[in-house]
Protein backbone atom coordinates (compact mmCIF):
# COMPACT_ATOMS: atom_id res chain seq x y z
CA UNK A 1 0.00 0.00 0.00
CA UNK A 2 1.15 3.64 -0.60
CA UNK A 3 0.06 6.71 0.57
CA UNK A 4 -0.07 10.59 -0.25
CA UNK A 5 -0.55 13.53 1.37
CA UNK A 6 -0.74 16.66 0.27
CA UNK A 7 -1.52 19.67 2.76
CA UNK A 8 -1.32 23.29 3.73
CA UNK A 9 -3.71 24.00 0.49
CA UNK A 10 -4.30 27.36 0.00
CA UNK A 11 -8.33 26.60 -1.30
CA UNK A 12 -9.33 23.35 -2.15
CA UNK A 13 -12.20 23.37 -4.58
CA UNK A 14 -13.72 20.18 -3.88
CA UNK A 15 -16.33 20.09 -6.54
CA UNK A 16 -18.22 17.46 -4.06
CA UNK A 17 -21.94 16.92 -3.42
CA UNK A 18 -21.77 20.30 -1.47
CA UNK A 19 -19.26 22.16 -4.10
CA UNK A 20 -17.19 23.01 -0.43
CA UNK A 21 -14.74 25.31 -1.10
CA UNK A 22 -12.35 24.72 2.01
CA UNK A 23 -9.01 27.13 3.28
CA UNK A 24 -6.11 25.51 4.44
CA UNK A 25 -7.09 22.09 3.47
CA UNK A 26 -5.76 18.63 2.84
CA UNK A 27 -6.06 15.71 0.85
CA UNK A 28 -5.01 12.15 2.07
CA UNK A 29 -4.67 9.33 -0.81
CA UNK A 30 -4.34 5.67 -0.12
CA UNK A 31 -3.48 3.22 -3.38
CA UNK A 32 -4.35 6.02 -6.01
CA UNK A 33 -8.21 6.47 -3.92
CA UNK A 34 -8.79 9.84 -2.08
CA UNK A 35 -9.24 8.67 1.67
CA UNK A 36 -10.11 11.48 3.53
CA UNK A 37 -10.48 15.54 2.62
CA UNK A 38 -10.77 17.99 5.00
CA UNK A 39 -8.69 20.92 6.65
CA UNK A 40 -4.89 20.09 7.16
CA UNK A 41 -4.69 19.86 11.37
CA UNK A 42 -7.64 17.19 10.84
CA UNK A 43 -6.11 14.81 8.55
CA UNK A 44 -2.88 12.59 9.02
CA UNK A 45 0.44 14.55 9.50
CA UNK A 46 2.54 12.03 7.66
CA UNK A 47 2.35 9.71 4.55
CA UNK A 48 5.14 7.65 2.19
CA UNK A 49 4.91 10.75 0.16
CA UNK A 50 3.98 14.72 1.49
CA UNK A 51 3.61 17.52 -0.85
CA UNK A 52 3.46 20.74 1.37
CA UNK A 53 1.88 23.52 -0.50
CA UNK A 54 2.43 25.78 1.80
CA UNK A 55 -0.81 28.17 1.46
CA UNK A 56 0.40 28.55 -1.74
CA UNK A 57 -1.98 26.78 -4.06
CA UNK A 58 -5.57 25.91 -5.19
CA UNK A 59 -6.18 22.55 -5.86
CA UNK A 60 -9.33 21.23 -7.89
CA UNK A 61 -10.37 18.17 -9.68
CA UNK A 62 -8.28 17.29 -12.66
CA UNK A 63 -9.92 18.68 -15.84
CA UNK A 64 -11.76 16.11 -18.27
CA UNK A 65 -11.00 16.77 -22.14
CA UNK A 66 -14.27 14.75 -24.28
CA UNK A 67 -13.29 15.07 -27.66
CA UNK A 68 -9.73 15.61 -29.36
CA UNK A 69 -7.83 14.56 -32.36
CA UNK A 70 -4.61 13.77 -31.15
CA UNK A 71 -2.90 12.97 -34.56
CA UNK A 72 -3.95 16.69 -35.64
CA UNK A 73 -1.04 17.95 -33.50
CA UNK A 74 0.92 17.39 -36.60
CA UNK A 75 -0.41 19.25 -38.78
CA UNK A 76 -0.95 22.54 -36.69
CA UNK A 77 -1.64 26.00 -38.78
CA UNK A 78 -1.59 24.63 -42.09
CA UNK A 79 -1.77 27.51 -44.45
CA UNK A 80 -3.66 26.21 -46.58
CA UNK A 81 -6.46 25.06 -43.89
CA UNK A 82 -5.99 28.98 -42.27
CA UNK A 83 -9.28 30.24 -43.66
CA UNK A 84 -11.48 27.34 -44.24
CA UNK A 85 -14.73 26.40 -42.93
CA UNK A 86 -15.42 22.99 -41.67
CA UNK A 87 -15.84 20.85 -45.04
CA UNK A 88 -13.21 22.65 -46.85
CA UNK A 89 -11.05 22.12 -43.90
CA UNK A 90 -11.49 18.61 -44.36
CA UNK A 91 -10.96 18.14 -47.36
CA UNK A 92 -7.96 20.06 -47.70
CA UNK A 93 -6.11 18.35 -44.77
CA UNK A 94 -7.50 14.34 -45.81
CA UNK A 95 -4.77 14.24 -48.62
CA UNK A 96 -2.22 15.58 -45.95
CA UNK A 97 -3.14 13.01 -43.01
CA UNK A 98 -3.09 10.30 -45.41
CA UNK A 99 1.16 10.84 -45.10
CA UNK A 100 0.26 9.85 -40.99
CA UNK A 101 2.51 6.43 -39.29
CA UNK A 102 2.41 4.07 -36.63
CA UNK A 103 5.31 6.50 -35.42
CA UNK A 104 2.96 9.38 -35.83
CA UNK A 105 0.00 8.04 -33.65
CA UNK A 106 2.42 7.33 -30.75
CA UNK A 107 4.46 10.87 -31.17
CA UNK A 108 1.38 13.15 -31.61
CA UNK A 109 -0.58 11.52 -28.84
CA UNK A 110 2.20 11.99 -26.21
CA UNK A 111 2.40 15.69 -27.60
CA UNK A 112 -1.21 16.37 -26.94
CA UNK A 113 -1.26 14.57 -24.11
CA UNK A 114 1.38 16.95 -22.50
CA UNK A 115 -0.30 19.83 -23.69
CA UNK A 116 -3.14 18.68 -21.88
CA UNK A 117 -1.72 17.46 -18.65
CA UNK A 118 0.52 20.77 -18.54
CA UNK A 119 -3.16 22.46 -18.61
CA UNK A 120 -4.73 20.67 -16.01
CA UNK A 121 -6.36 17.42 -17.90
CA UNK A 122 -6.07 14.21 -15.94
CA UNK A 123 -8.83 12.22 -18.12
CA UNK A 124 -9.36 12.50 -22.06
CA UNK A 125 -10.87 11.23 -24.76
CA UNK A 126 -9.70 10.76 -27.92
CA UNK A 127 -11.42 10.42 -31.48
CA UNK A 128 -9.15 8.31 -34.28
CA UNK A 129 -11.03 7.67 -36.99
CA UNK A 130 -8.17 7.97 -39.95
CA UNK A 131 -5.97 4.40 -40.44
CA UNK A 132 -3.75 4.96 -43.53
CA UNK A 133 -0.15 2.98 -43.63
CA UNK A 134 0.65 1.30 -40.52
CA UNK A 135 -1.46 3.20 -38.16
CA UNK A 136 -3.26 1.36 -35.10
CA UNK A 137 -5.04 2.36 -32.52
CA UNK A 138 -2.32 0.52 -30.48
CA UNK A 139 -0.27 2.75 -31.04
CA UNK A 140 -1.97 5.40 -29.28
CA UNK A 141 -2.99 3.30 -26.44
CA UNK A 142 0.69 2.89 -25.87
CA UNK A 143 1.22 6.48 -25.98
CA UNK A 144 -1.29 7.41 -23.33
CA UNK A 145 0.13 4.39 -21.09
CA UNK A 146 3.62 5.91 -21.13
CA UNK A 147 2.07 9.39 -20.22
CA UNK A 148 0.11 8.04 -17.12
CA UNK A 149 -2.99 9.73 -18.82
CA UNK A 150 -6.36 8.17 -17.74
CA UNK A 151 -7.79 7.84 -21.14
CA UNK A 152 -11.13 6.76 -22.76
CA UNK A 153 -9.90 5.42 -26.41
CA UNK A 154 -12.33 5.73 -29.49
CA UNK A 155 -12.09 3.71 -32.27
CA UNK A 156 -13.15 5.78 -34.75
CA UNK A 157 -14.10 4.50 -38.75
CA UNK A 158 -14.72 6.16 -42.29
CA UNK A 159 -16.58 3.73 -44.43
CA UNK A 160 -18.52 5.71 -47.34
CA UNK A 161 -15.50 7.84 -49.15
CA UNK A 162 -16.79 10.36 -51.91
CA UNK A 163 -17.65 7.86 -54.76
CA UNK A 164 -20.34 6.70 -52.46
CA UNK A 165 -21.38 10.37 -51.57
CA UNK A 166 -19.60 10.29 -48.63
CA UNK A 167 -16.76 13.84 -47.68
CA UNK A 168 -13.47 11.46 -47.15
CA UNK A 169 -11.47 10.40 -50.14
CA UNK A 170 -12.21 6.80 -50.88
CA UNK A 171 -8.62 5.75 -50.36
CA UNK A 172 -8.78 6.98 -46.76
CA UNK A 173 -11.96 4.48 -45.92
CA UNK A 174 -11.98 1.04 -44.28
CA UNK A 175 -14.59 -2.06 -45.14
CA UNK A 176 -17.28 -2.06 -42.38
CA UNK A 177 -15.84 -5.62 -41.75
CA UNK A 178 -12.78 -4.50 -41.21
CA UNK A 179 -13.93 -1.80 -38.57
CA UNK A 180 -16.29 -3.80 -36.76
CA UNK A 181 -13.74 -6.76 -36.50
CA UNK A 182 -10.86 -4.20 -35.06
CA UNK A 183 -13.62 -3.00 -32.65
CA UNK A 184 -14.43 -6.01 -31.05
CA UNK A 185 -10.66 -6.97 -30.89
CA UNK A 186 -9.85 -3.53 -29.02
CA UNK A 187 -13.03 -4.17 -26.64
CA UNK A 188 -11.69 -7.35 -25.93
CA UNK A 189 -7.96 -6.48 -25.45
CA UNK A 190 -7.88 -3.25 -24.07
CA UNK A 191 -11.45 -2.08 -22.36
CA UNK A 192 -11.88 -1.78 -18.24
CA UNK A 193 -15.08 -1.62 -16.80
CA UNK A 194 -14.26 -1.42 -13.68
CA UNK A 195 -14.12 1.50 -11.06
CA UNK A 196 -10.84 3.56 -11.33
CA UNK A 197 -10.08 2.16 -15.08
CA UNK A 198 -6.85 4.08 -16.99
CA UNK A 199 -8.16 2.84 -20.19
CA UNK A 200 -11.73 2.19 -21.60
CA UNK A 201 -12.93 2.04 -25.31
CA UNK A 202 -15.42 3.65 -27.27
CA UNK A 203 -16.81 3.08 -30.91
CA UNK A 204 -16.92 6.07 -32.44
CA UNK A 205 -18.04 5.82 -35.89
CA UNK A 206 -16.70 9.37 -37.47
CA UNK A 207 -19.66 11.29 -38.58
CA UNK A 208 -22.96 11.03 -40.25
CA UNK A 209 -21.23 12.26 -43.60
CA UNK A 210 -18.31 9.52 -43.67
CA UNK A 211 -19.78 6.44 -42.20
CA UNK A 212 -23.41 4.30 -43.30
CA UNK A 213 -26.19 3.90 -41.40
CA UNK A 214 -25.90 -0.12 -41.09
CA UNK A 215 -22.44 1.08 -39.40
CA UNK A 216 -23.86 3.53 -37.02
CA UNK A 217 -26.43 0.74 -35.91
CA UNK A 218 -24.07 -2.22 -36.22
CA UNK A 219 -21.51 0.24 -33.55
CA UNK A 220 -24.14 0.71 -31.26
CA UNK A 221 -25.31 -3.01 -31.12
CA UNK A 222 -22.16 -4.01 -30.20
CA UNK A 223 -21.17 -1.36 -27.55
CA UNK A 224 -24.16 -1.99 -26.02
CA UNK A 225 -23.10 -6.02 -25.86
CA UNK A 226 -20.42 -5.10 -23.37
CA UNK A 227 -20.17 -3.17 -20.06
CA UNK A 228 -19.62 0.68 -20.03
CA UNK A 229 -18.39 0.63 -23.69
CA UNK A 230 -19.66 3.95 -24.84
CA UNK A 231 -20.37 5.75 -28.27
CA UNK A 232 -19.46 8.88 -29.72
CA UNK A 233 -19.58 10.38 -33.22
CA UNK A 234 -19.79 14.61 -34.62
CA UNK A 235 -23.29 16.13 -34.88
CA UNK A 236 -24.78 19.15 -36.16
CA UNK A 237 -21.36 20.73 -36.47
CA UNK A 238 -22.58 23.33 -38.32
CA UNK A 239 -25.12 24.34 -41.11
CA UNK A 240 -23.23 22.36 -44.19
CA UNK A 241 -23.82 19.34 -41.48
CA UNK A 242 -27.00 19.74 -41.33
CA UNK A 243 -28.29 20.23 -44.80
CA UNK A 244 -25.90 17.49 -45.67
CA UNK A 245 -28.56 15.25 -43.23
CA UNK A 246 -31.55 16.62 -44.26
CA UNK A 247 -30.14 16.15 -48.10
CA UNK A 248 -28.90 12.91 -47.47
CA UNK A 249 -31.22 10.73 -44.65
CA UNK A 250 -34.48 13.50 -45.00
CA UNK A 251 -33.91 14.04 -41.16
CA UNK A 252 -32.16 16.59 -38.98
CA UNK A 253 -29.09 15.21 -37.34
CA UNK A 254 -30.63 14.59 -33.76
CA UNK A 255 -33.83 12.60 -35.36
CA UNK A 256 -31.07 10.92 -37.52
CA UNK A 257 -29.07 10.06 -34.49
CA UNK A 258 -32.24 8.66 -33.17
CA UNK A 259 -33.10 6.68 -36.14
CA UNK A 260 -29.69 4.81 -36.24
CA UNK A 261 -29.58 4.22 -31.91
CA UNK A 262 -27.39 6.62 -30.94
CA UNK A 263 -29.39 8.46 -28.42
CA UNK A 264 -29.20 7.41 -24.33
CA UNK A 265 -26.90 7.69 -21.44
CA UNK A 266 -24.14 5.67 -23.26
CA UNK A 267 -23.97 8.30 -26.04
CA UNK A 268 -21.71 11.91 -26.36
CA UNK A 269 -21.63 13.60 -29.65
CA UNK A 270 -19.34 16.81 -30.27
CA UNK A 271 -20.09 20.37 -30.93
CA UNK A 272 -24.01 20.12 -31.60
CA UNK A 273 -23.63 23.51 -32.36
CA UNK A 274 -26.59 23.43 -34.52
CA UNK A 275 -29.15 21.17 -32.45
CA UNK A 276 -32.66 22.58 -32.28
CA UNK A 277 -34.73 23.12 -29.09
CA UNK A 278 -36.91 20.10 -29.71
CA UNK A 279 -33.34 18.32 -30.17
CA UNK A 280 -31.87 20.02 -26.92
CA UNK A 281 -34.86 18.93 -25.47
CA UNK A 282 -34.64 15.22 -26.67
CA UNK A 283 -30.89 14.95 -25.27
CA UNK A 284 -32.19 16.13 -21.86
CA UNK A 285 -34.58 13.62 -21.93
CA UNK A 286 -32.78 10.73 -22.69
CA UNK A 287 -29.69 12.06 -21.20
CA UNK A 288 -27.62 12.15 -24.41
CA UNK A 289 -24.55 14.18 -23.77
CA UNK A 290 -22.52 16.53 -25.57
CA UNK A 291 -18.86 17.96 -26.18
CA UNK A 292 -18.26 21.90 -25.99
CA UNK A 293 -15.20 22.67 -28.11
CA UNK A 294 -15.83 26.58 -28.44
CA UNK A 295 -12.23 27.13 -29.86
CA UNK A 296 -12.61 25.10 -33.00
CA UNK A 297 -16.23 26.31 -33.33
CA UNK A 298 -15.04 29.71 -33.41
CA UNK A 299 -11.76 28.99 -35.77
CA UNK A 300 -14.00 27.08 -38.30
CA UNK A 301 -16.57 29.73 -38.37
CA UNK A 302 -19.36 27.15 -37.30
CA UNK A 303 -21.45 28.94 -34.63
CA UNK A 304 -21.94 28.73 -31.12
CA UNK A 305 -23.36 25.83 -29.64
CA UNK A 306 -26.33 26.90 -26.74
CA UNK A 307 -24.57 25.03 -24.09
CA UNK A 308 -26.69 27.06 -21.37
CA UNK A 309 -30.06 25.74 -22.83
CA UNK A 310 -28.56 22.37 -22.64
CA UNK A 311 -27.82 22.92 -19.47
CA UNK A 312 -31.05 24.25 -18.24
CA UNK A 313 -32.43 21.10 -20.20
CA UNK A 314 -30.34 18.54 -17.81
CA UNK A 315 -28.09 17.53 -20.97
CA UNK A 316 -24.64 16.54 -20.01
CA UNK A 317 -22.50 18.43 -21.12
CA UNK A 318 -18.23 18.35 -21.20
CA UNK A 319 -15.52 20.45 -22.50
CA UNK A 320 -13.76 19.54 -25.84
CA UNK A 321 -10.50 20.87 -27.01
CA UNK A 322 -11.27 19.17 -30.63
CA UNK A 323 -8.57 18.49 -33.05
CA UNK A 324 -5.21 20.66 -32.89
CA UNK A 325 -5.66 21.55 -36.78
CA UNK A 326 -8.73 23.41 -35.83
CA UNK A 327 -8.04 24.77 -32.25
CA UNK A 328 -4.72 25.03 -32.61
CA UNK A 329 -3.66 24.17 -29.06
CA UNK A 330 -4.62 21.65 -26.01
CA UNK A 331 -4.51 24.06 -23.77
CA UNK A 332 -8.38 22.51 -21.35
CA UNK A 333 -8.18 25.34 -19.02
CA UNK A 334 -7.98 27.94 -21.98
CA UNK A 335 -11.35 26.47 -23.31
CA UNK A 336 -12.92 26.76 -20.32
CA UNK A 337 -12.45 30.46 -19.77
CA UNK A 338 -13.25 30.46 -23.97
CA UNK A 339 -16.73 28.45 -22.86
CA UNK A 340 -17.33 30.82 -20.02
CA UNK A 341 -17.19 33.79 -22.65
CA UNK A 342 -18.65 32.50 -25.43
CA UNK A 343 -21.84 32.03 -23.45
CA UNK A 344 -22.01 35.27 -22.17
CA UNK A 345 -21.39 36.90 -25.62
CA UNK A 346 -23.52 34.13 -27.34
CA UNK A 347 -26.98 35.17 -25.32
CA UNK A 348 -26.18 38.87 -24.37
CA UNK A 349 -26.38 37.72 -20.76
CA UNK A 350 -23.56 38.40 -18.60
CA UNK A 351 -25.95 36.49 -15.80
CA UNK A 352 -26.11 33.25 -18.62
CA UNK A 353 -22.67 31.69 -17.50
CA UNK A 354 -20.53 32.02 -13.98
CA UNK A 355 -17.38 30.76 -12.97
CA UNK A 356 -18.43 28.09 -10.77
CA UNK A 357 -20.62 26.67 -13.78
CA UNK A 358 -17.80 26.58 -16.34
CA UNK A 359 -15.40 24.69 -13.83
CA UNK A 360 -18.20 22.46 -13.15
CA UNK A 361 -18.61 21.58 -16.87
CA UNK A 362 -15.06 21.38 -17.28
CA UNK A 363 -14.60 18.51 -14.18
CA UNK A 364 -18.26 17.03 -13.09
CA UNK A 365 -19.69 17.65 -16.62
CA UNK A 366 -16.86 15.69 -18.20
CA UNK A 367 -17.09 12.94 -16.07
CA UNK A 368 -20.80 12.13 -16.28
CA UNK A 369 -20.36 12.10 -20.51
CA UNK A 370 -17.80 9.51 -19.85
CA UNK A 371 -19.51 7.85 -18.03
CA UNK A 372 -17.67 7.99 -14.87
CA UNK A 373 -18.83 8.41 -11.29
CA UNK A 374 -15.29 7.92 -10.04
CA UNK A 375 -13.43 11.43 -11.43
CA UNK A 376 -13.90 15.25 -11.34
CA UNK A 377 -14.33 16.01 -7.73
CA UNK A 378 -12.07 15.94 -4.86
CA UNK A 379 -14.09 13.23 -2.34
CA UNK A 380 -13.52 10.00 -0.50
CA UNK A 381 -13.42 7.35 -2.73
CA UNK A 382 -13.10 9.38 -5.66
CA UNK A 383 -9.89 8.56 -7.86
CA UNK A 384 -7.32 10.67 -6.86
CA UNK A 385 -6.73 12.84 -10.25
CA UNK A 386 -5.98 16.46 -8.95
CA UNK A 387 -4.26 19.69 -9.88
CA UNK A 388 -2.71 22.46 -8.15
CA UNK A 389 -2.06 26.51 -9.05
CA UNK A 390 0.25 28.70 -7.49
CA UNK A 391 -2.10 31.83 -6.15
CA UNK A 392 1.17 34.29 -6.29
CA UNK A 393 1.14 33.70 -10.00
CA UNK A 394 0.65 37.63 -11.74
CA UNK A 395 -2.21 36.57 -13.78
CA UNK A 396 -3.59 36.06 -10.09
CA UNK A 397 -2.58 39.52 -8.63
CA UNK A 398 -5.22 41.78 -7.79
CA UNK A 399 -8.21 38.88 -7.55
CA UNK A 400 -7.80 37.02 -4.07
CA UNK A 401 -11.46 38.65 -3.33
CA UNK A 402 -12.35 35.30 -5.77
CA UNK A 403 -9.85 33.30 -6.69
CA UNK A 404 -11.78 30.59 -7.69
CA UNK A 405 -13.60 32.53 -10.20
CA UNK A 406 -10.38 34.01 -10.92
CA UNK A 407 -9.07 30.35 -12.49
CA UNK A 408 -11.71 31.30 -15.27
CA UNK A 409 -11.74 34.92 -15.60
CA UNK A 410 -7.78 35.32 -15.34
CA UNK A 411 -6.09 32.97 -18.59
CA UNK A 412 -4.18 29.84 -16.34
CA UNK A 413 -1.45 29.09 -19.16
CA UNK A 414 -0.52 25.50 -17.13
CA UNK A 415 -0.31 23.87 -13.95
CA UNK A 416 1.91 23.76 -11.06
CA UNK A 417 1.33 20.41 -10.28
CA UNK A 418 -0.69 17.28 -11.51
CA UNK A 419 -1.69 13.97 -9.64
CA UNK A 420 -3.38 11.33 -12.06
CA UNK A 421 -4.29 7.87 -10.07
CA UNK A 422 -2.10 9.27 -7.14
CA UNK A 423 1.26 9.81 -8.83
CA UNK A 424 2.55 13.11 -9.60
CA UNK A 425 3.08 13.75 -13.19
CA UNK A 426 3.21 17.49 -13.17
CA UNK A 427 5.96 19.01 -10.79
CA UNK A 428 6.37 22.52 -10.76
CA UNK A 429 5.27 22.75 -13.96
CA UNK A 430 7.49 20.41 -15.08
CA UNK A 431 6.20 16.79 -17.01
CA UNK A 432 8.08 13.88 -15.10
CA UNK A 433 6.52 11.17 -17.34
CA UNK A 434 8.56 12.81 -20.35
CA UNK A 435 11.29 14.57 -21.64
CA UNK A 436 9.47 17.41 -23.13
CA UNK A 437 11.90 18.51 -25.60
CA UNK A 438 13.06 15.85 -26.85
CA UNK A 439 9.41 15.06 -27.25
CA UNK A 440 8.59 18.72 -29.30
CA UNK A 441 11.89 17.49 -31.33
CA UNK A 442 10.36 14.01 -32.37
CA UNK A 443 6.38 16.17 -32.78
CA UNK A 444 8.45 18.40 -35.62
CA UNK A 445 9.95 16.73 -37.00
CA UNK A 446 7.16 14.41 -37.89
CA UNK A 447 5.01 17.01 -38.64
CA UNK A 448 7.31 18.39 -41.57
CA UNK A 449 7.43 15.03 -42.76
CA UNK A 450 4.03 14.54 -43.54
CA UNK A 451 3.30 18.08 -45.69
Amino acid sequence: MSTVLVKNIHTLVTMDRDRRELHNAAIFVRDQVIEQVGLTHDLPQAADQVLDLQGRHMVLPGLVNTHHHFYQTLTKVVPAAQNCDLFNWLKTLYPIWANLTAEGVYVSAQMAAAELMLSGCTTASDHLYIYPNDCTLDDEIAAMKDMGMRFHASRGSMSVGESLGGLPPDALVEKETDILKDSQRLIEQYHDPERYAMLRMTLAPCSPFSVSTDLMRESAAMARSYTSVRLHTHLAENQSDVDYSLAKFGMTPDDYAESVGWVGDDVWHAHCVKLSDRAIAKFGRTGTGVAHCPCSNMRLASGIAPIRKMLNHGVPVGLGVDGSASNDIGNLMQEARTAFLLARVGSCDAQSMTARDILEVATLGGAKVLGRDDIGAIAPNMAADFIAINVDRPEFAGAHRDLVAALIFCPVSHVDYSFINGQMVVERGNLTTVDLPVLIERTNKLSLTML
